[in-house]
């Protein structure tokens, strides 16, 4: 019995969609958590979570940007909210879990641990020494020719910008966690890192502005986090805070998978076990992605 995580599926790509077809849980009772970035039109999310749905024990999804991406060619041309909240209705639909749902509690070895996905986006706040202000900061992200492709499909209506969207979902989501038995650990799920220290590795700085918030950097602490995982950075590793693994889990796109041969793309969360020297081993993205 195995708790499972990915991220990062991009099942756009054909190379993707033959990797997302032929995973598959070691026991009957696994559990895999999805965490973000399965694809950017609907019907290629709703067609992934149905199928992982019908292999896994149970599947956990937290959305990544491109889910919440308004393509011009996608028949669904739900914007910001709205578009989430039917995404979080489609997956209700299949049986996934989402972030609006009770958080479930693995029992499995390792456990009890609640498993909470969460959708937090990020606000500006991991910007460059020295600069002050997003305005600031968006400014020289795009003198690098570094803007992230959310700044044209993302929309966050009805609010008024994504930092408030973000502000909003960390006000929700904070309560809840704080609801929680201070007794039960958590594994904490988000697309984005919680912390900025994993966007140092970054080839190209500029684009850490898109990659989280400030306001989550002590969330492991707060919230008994037996383990965090994240995607987003396509740097699939695992490290330590406070003795609590941060395990960044994305598949990736193919140019960044391939050389490294056919990848085995899940990761065990619970129950803990040393990961392979592979799986510790940062590599550089080649460029940044959307």
């Amino acid at each position: 019995m195995n708790l499972l995580a990915i991220a990062d599926l991009h099942v756009g790509y054909p190379e993707n969609r033959a990797v997302a077809a032929a995973l598959r849980p070691a026991t009957d009772e696994d559990w895999l958590i999805v965490a973000g970035d399965v694809a950017e039109r609907f019907e290629d999310v709703a067609r992934t979570l149905e199928l992982l749905n019908s292999r896994f024990a149970k599947v956990i999804w937290a959305p990544g940007n491109h889910e919440l991406w308004t393509l011009p060619d996608d028949p669904v041309q739900l914007r910001g909210a709205a578009r989430y909240r039917a995404l979080v209705e489609l997956c209700r639909g299949l049986g996934v879990v989402t972030p609006e749902d009770p958080y479930p509690v693995w029992t499995g070895p390792g456990g009890p641990v609640a498993v909470a996905p969460l959708f937090l986006l990020y606000d500006y706040t991991f910007r460059p020494r020295g600069t002050t202000t997003k305005e600031a900061a968006l400014a020289a992200a795009d003198a690098a020719g570094v803007v992230c492709t959310d700044e044209l499909l993302l929309h966050p209506d009805p609010f008024p910008d994504r930092e408030s969207w973000c502000r909003a979902r960390l006000a929700l989501t904070e309560g809840r966690l704080a609801a929680l038995d201070p007794a039960l650990p958590t594994v904490l799920v988000n697309h984005f890192p919680l912390r900025r220290d994993p966007t140092y590795v970054l080839r190209h700085p500029e684009f850490a502005l898109w990659c989280g918030t400030e306001r989550t950097a002590d969330w492991h602490r707060r919230f008994h986090a037996a383990a965090v995982v994240y995607g987003h950075l396509h740097i699939p590793r695992t490290t330590r805070t406070d003795g609590v693994p941060f395990h960044e889990v994305s598949l990736g796109y193919p140019r960044e998978w391939s050389p490294r041969g056919t990848p085995s793309p899940l990761r065990r969360i619970l129950p803990t076990t040393p990961a392979p020297a592979a799986a510790h081993r940062p590599f550089l993205r080649p460029a940044f992605h959307g």
